[in-house]
């Protein structure tokens, strides 16, 4: 029977690679495999797409997304050519690729693997990487067969099962499901995921009696949707072990006070908090009632404001440097502007894209 996790996830850390602000899980540190998600800081893009923005489709200036590339690349001890997009159709495909797809969609959008939400390897050198902005990148890897998955998981890809995809297509290059480690990654928290008839109802018929453990009703018409325990649920499903499965819990979009997303009234609050107590104080208004989104979400961008970044510094405080300086443990990152660590599209529109990105190691490297 699949239930809801009941042991506690290994957390996420920030941590400095090659110079970059970077998100990883403890979890793979020991595998042969490279994994990491970029922050929101430390790149070259400027206005809405500060600074990281590693999207080709947002409006952003296309120079400074490859230097951004370039960047988030170095950081994994890769070069741009190594990289491989997929299309993201918001869909539940995977598709095995190799060295003879690196590059692909990487200088041009449109030479992204199409149809694809995942992309599988066993391939050491070849980079996976999808982009995200509230919705779920999720990595995998079996370090018996030396195979990587990564996925990118919104409401759509999620009933759509498209991490289980993922697993399923591991298994044709020789994985195991029992096997499997996974790290999914920052999303839109809970509390902030507004969603509508349409979402709700798809969700209700994808987890049938599991839907309660998703989705809470917080008033007529109106649910919150977790995308982080829908996709747990997904891998459990695919016969991932529980205790394999690693929640990065790290919220995109605004930052309350303490760093965590405050919770959202369906109808839209009178009030919103204060912002940051080593910033200016926030407004006293929230975004008043609720606005519709595309594909059916029913919410504004939080249904809270927060006040503007004091001046408690961009990103956190770093930690000492790894060996070889190229690896460190940063302490909890700070907001990075008005958007917390992540960008975030139902906070911000415009706004760039951060990533999921893992490659695997030859295995005598270990």
């Amino acid at each position: 029977m699949i239930a809801p996790a009941t042991t506690p996830a290994v957390p996420a850390v920030f941590r400095r690679s090659r110079g970059l602000a970077v998100l990883t899980w403890p979890a793979f540190d020991s595998c042969a495999v490279d994994v990491l998600v970029t922050t929101r800081s430390g790149g070259v893009s400027v206005g809405p797409y500060a600074s990281l923005n590693l999207s080709l489709n947002v409006g952003d200036d296309a120079a400074a997304v490859l230097e951004n590339r370039r960047r988030a690349a170095a950081a994994l001890g890769a070069r741009p050519g190594d990289l491989v997009f997929c299309e993201q159709v918001h869909g539940g495909v995977a598709e095995v690729v190799g060295a003879a797809d690196r590059g692909r969609g990487t200088q041009v959008a449109a030479g992204a693997v199409p149809g694809a939400d995942a992309l599988v390897t066993a391939d050491p050198g070849t980079v996976l990487a999808v982009l995200a902005a509230d919705c779920v990148p999720v990595v995998l890897y079996d370090p018996v067969a030396h195979v990587l998955a990564c996925a990118h998981a919104g409401w759509r890809g999620t009933v759509a099962r498209v991490a289980a995809s993922a697993v399923a297509a591991m298994q044709s290059l020789g994985a195991r499901p029992a096997d499997v480690i996974a790290g999914i990654g920052p999303a839109i928290a809970p509390d902030r995921y507004q969603v509508g008839a349409e979402v709700a109802g798809a969700a209700a018929s994808a987890f049938g009696g599991h839907a309660p453990a998703v989705l809470r009703p917080t008033g007529p018409g109106h649910w919150q949707f977790d995308l982080w325990t829908a996709n747990r649920l997904v891998l459990q499903e695919a016969g991932v072990p529980d205790h394999q499965i690693h929640v990065s819990g790290v919220p995109t979009g605004p930052m309350g006070p303490t760093g965590v997303t405050g919770p959202t009234d369906p109808t839209g609050p009178a009030t919103g908090p204060t912002g940051p107590a080593t910033g200016p104080a926030g407004p006293a208004t929230g975004p008043a009632g609720v606005t519709t989104g595309p594909a059916g979400v029913t919410t504004g961008p939080a249904g809270v404001t927060t006040g503007p970044a004091g001046p408690a510094g961009p990103a956190g405080v770093m930690g000492p440097m790894g060996p070889a300086g190229v690896t460190g443990v940063m302490g909890p990152m700070g907001p990075a502007g008005p958007g917390g660590s992540f960008f975030s599209h139902r906070a911000e529109r415009p706004c760039g894209r951060f990533a999921a990105m893992a490659r695997l190691r030859p295995r005598e490297t270990r």
